[in-house]
């Protein structure tokens, strides 16, 4: 194989927070656990089952970590795109650790938030903004959004006259 590919693609809910500590350059590193479930019904005895994978992510990249940051919270549902990697570490007892991390590098990564506004325990989370993002459609924009009234006959004719 002349090359090969390593890319993690997750739709999960945060559980926790995103915490966020800085390298001794100043940049950002965020990291929280990811939850994926998956559920199915038990042929034998007709029971919904369900299996819950964590997954522990961390964010090198700058601008995803402020997104992060601002907007998610424990339970928001998200969509991400990074690597595995792999490092070890000394516990707290010295003892030798590995642990296993979906990375979103500084160069690489994606991170979309899937909830949308007012649902979830995130629900609150575009609220800081006043412009439409996070809003799925035009039918969901504020009611003082919407378009002004035609105040004129000509108007309608004019639109009329669109051949599309």
């Amino acid at each position: 194989m002349a090359g090969s590919v390593n890319k993690v693609i997750l739709v999960g809910n945060l559980g926790r927070d995103p915490e966020v500590r800085r390298t001794g350059a100043g940049d950002p590193i965020v990291s929280f656990s990811l939850a994926t479930s998956e559920s199915w019904r038990d042929k034998a005895s007709g029971e919904r089952k369900e299996r819950t994978e964590w997954h522990n992510i961390v964010i090198f990249n700058e601008n995803l970590g402020k997104i992060a940051e601002q907007y998610c919270k424990k339970g928001t549902k998200i969509y991400l795109e990074g690597q595995l990697q792999t490092r070890e570490y000394a516990d707290r007892d010295g003892n030798q650790r590995k642990t296993t991390e979906v990375v979103l590098t500084r160069f690489r990564g994606e991170l979309t938030l899937l909830d949308s506004r007012g649902r979830g325990d995130a629900g609150g989370a575009f609220e800081a903004s006043n412009n439409s993002f996070g809003r799925a459609s035009p039918m969901e924009q504020a009611p003082d959004r919407a378009p002004a009234a035609r105040s004129s006959p000509t108007a309608d004719i004019i639109d009329d006259d669109i051949p599309f």
